[in-house]
């Protein structure tokens, strides 16, 4: 054989591998891609059964019937400045609670923080609430206040409302949300 027919045969014979090569590595790539796919489609199937689950289990171990919400809320442009509330049900503690420097930023926005979510049954309960903070000045703040709420058949939310002493109000007030 010639050696312009061998070469046009080597060279003919090296496109063909290089265009099947081409075609191998662009299916892979589409193959690639539909996994990757399959991939995101499975994990936001798995977070929205994870949802689903923490909202079962949530119903499960707070039966609406028996459910207790206290949540904490700052007086409205009060210049206290929270650091840690503690609360009591029926002489039990049920909560405690540290404030970082953003968590009291949002409370002085108006936020409010639920603090505590039970089963109480129903009939007359205590909740003791102790607050510690700062004053303005930088002095020390410290109140306690106890309270006496009924509990129904159906879900109780409660609000606390904390002042400093030059609001005029109560240091700590007991309200149903």
């Amino acid at each position: 054989m010639p050696l312009i027919i061998r070469l046009f045969v080597a060279v003919s014979l090296a496109l063909c591998i290089g265009i099947a090569v081409a075609r191998a590595d662009e299916a892979d790539r589409q193959q690639m891609k539909g996994l990757d796919e399959q991939v995101q489609d499975i994990k936001t199937d798995v977070l929205g059964i994870a949802a689903e689950l923490n909202q079962l289990e949530e119903k499960l171990l707070y039966p609406s019937g028996t459910q207790l919400a206290v949540f904490v809320a700052l007086a409205q442009g009060d210049a206290v400045r929270l650091d840690a509330v503690q609360i009591q049900i029926d002489g039990q503690p049920v909560a405690r609670y540290i404030y970082s420097f953003k968590e009291l930023d949002a409370l002085r926005k108006g936020g409010v923080q639920r603090i505590y979510v039970g089963n109480v049954a129903t009939g007359t309960h205590t909740l003791e609430v102790s607050v510690g903070g700062k004053l303005e000045g930088g002095a020390d703040y410290s109140e306690t206040g106890q309270f006496s709420f009924d509990k129904g058949v159906g879900p109780k939310l409660v609000g606390l409302t904390v002042s400093g002493p030059g609001s005029g109000r109560d240091p700590i007030e007991l309200g149903n949300w």
